[in-house]
């Protein structure tokens, strides 16, 4: 993830526009029309239902409780994905191993599955796979620009094959009956512009809905998004279009919609470094006015994600030996699998914290101490170390903290 984009453009809200309440895609109502972009290695079933709370938006929304029961129609944040997942491995891997890559909690509904691969077969046997499991919808990646996967003919790298894609929307569309979507780029660079021409063949193919990033896969993440072609996909299908690509603030998600009359908007790479960011679009859209986040705010949403991730990481027992006795088949195992489980939630406390301290002052000295820790409890203690500091700093320069941080009203 990259921590700065380039995207010099203020953007105020206009008269009249407001991100829509409400988007249908087949028979699933998603409530606001705002989409938490599928990233790897993000968007796990923690971090989904981290964003979901923190885009709580009631007149009585204070309770920071994860455990809350909280309807799409309470919170700022209408759909969210899954991370990207093979297709081939779904399809190959056994069942117990499946559930770790397709787990979700009843609270995230509605909740799309995103897959990826190039073969036909294979994808729509992973997206049976997907509905069986009791996903609302099933998305096709044709967007992740990555290397390793437009390798082997997958997210991108598709882009440069639409006879290939023709093939595999049908397949995909006849196998399942949930409504089925896609995302894509633009296309595979300036010279290879697709998306509107991808966007009418999903319409015909039976496809509920498109997303379009409005970059190529050779412009990765750099430059800036190009989001007259959303409104040009927009203009010629009926289904709807969700559009993505740099909406950093409230008033970027507002101005996209201006500009392209697109049917909702999806957030990816800001929502990590602002979690809020979605319950701000929707106070945004209501009064025209965002709350940003305090302190003592980021201090409880982290602190309530490492919560979250220790929890996860409860259902992977520690295994107590007995002197003299060695442990069995079985419990190496489960020794193991706790291991890399811990390594994975220390990583995601270094990750998240690392991404929630861009902008703040002093945040570089406090992601030099996250990413030399070695264990959980270093992670929390240079947290807590860093926000009793700043604490401290406010109570001497309050007006000075205020002005301090790059989301704002």
């Amino acid at each position: 993830m990259k921590k700065h984009w380039d995207n010099p453009a203020t953007n105020a809200m206009p008269e009249q526009t407001r991100v829509p309440a409400v988007l249908t895609i087949g028979n699933v109502r998603i409530a606001p029309a705002t989409v938490l972009a599928p990233m790897a290695g993000v968007t796990d079933t923690v971090f989904r239902r981290f964003i979901k709370n923190a885009s709580k938006f009631t007149p009585d929304a204070t309770d920071d409780n994860v455990d809350t029961t909280t309807s799409n129609e309470q919170s700022g944040c209408g759909l969210i994905m899954t991370e990207f997942t093979s297709a081939d491995g779904l399809s190959r891997m056994r069942e117990v191993k499946r559930k770790r890559y397709l787990t979700y909690y009843d609270d995230e509904h509605p909740i799309s599955a995103q897959i990826f691969g190039s073969n036909p077969e294979t994808l729509a046997d992973s997206a049976r796979i997907c509905a069986d499991a009791g996903f609302d919808i099933v998305d096709l990646n044709l967007g992740c620009p990555a290397k390793r996967v437009v390798s082997c003919n997958g997210g991108s790298g598709l882009l440069r094959d639409l006879p290939l894609i023709e093939v595999i929307f049908k397949r995909v569309r006849a196998a399942i009956s949930i409504p089925f979507t896609v995302k894509f780029r633009m296309g595979w660079n300036d010279s290879n512009i697709v998306c509107v021409e991808l966007a009418k063949l999903a319409e015909n193919c039976g496809l509920n809905a498109v997303a379009l990033h409005a970059r190529t896969r050779e412009d990765g993440y750099s430059g800036q998004a190009r989001w007259q072609f959303i409104g040009a996909v927009k203009d010629v299908v009926s289904i709807p279009v969700i559009g993505n690509g740099d909406i950093l603030t409230p008033e970027d998600a507002v101005a996209m919609v201006h500009q392209t009359n697109c049917d909702a908007v999806m957030i990816g790479r800001a929502a990590p470094a602002n979690p809020w960011i979605f319950r701000q679009v929707a106070q945004y859209t209501a009064t025209g006015n965002y709350d940003v986040p305090t302190d003592e705010d980021r201090y409880r949403m982290i602190k309530a994600y490492f919560g979250m991730l220790i929890h996860e990481l409860e259902e992977h027992p520690i295994i107590v030996g007995i002197p003299g006795v060695e442990l069995t088949e079985q419990q190496i195992k489960l020794q193991r699998t706790r291991e890399s489980s811990l390594r994975e939630t220390i990583g995601k406390m270094k990750q998240f914290a690392s991404w929630f301290t861009h902008g703040i002052p002093g945040g570089a000295t406090l992601r030099k101490q996250i990413f030399e820790s070695k264990d959980g409890n270093a992670v929390l203690c240079a947290v807590e170390h860093f926000f009793e500091t700043r604490r401290a700093f406010a109570d001497r320069e309050p007006e000075l903290v205020a002005s301090s941080y790059p989301f704002r009203a």
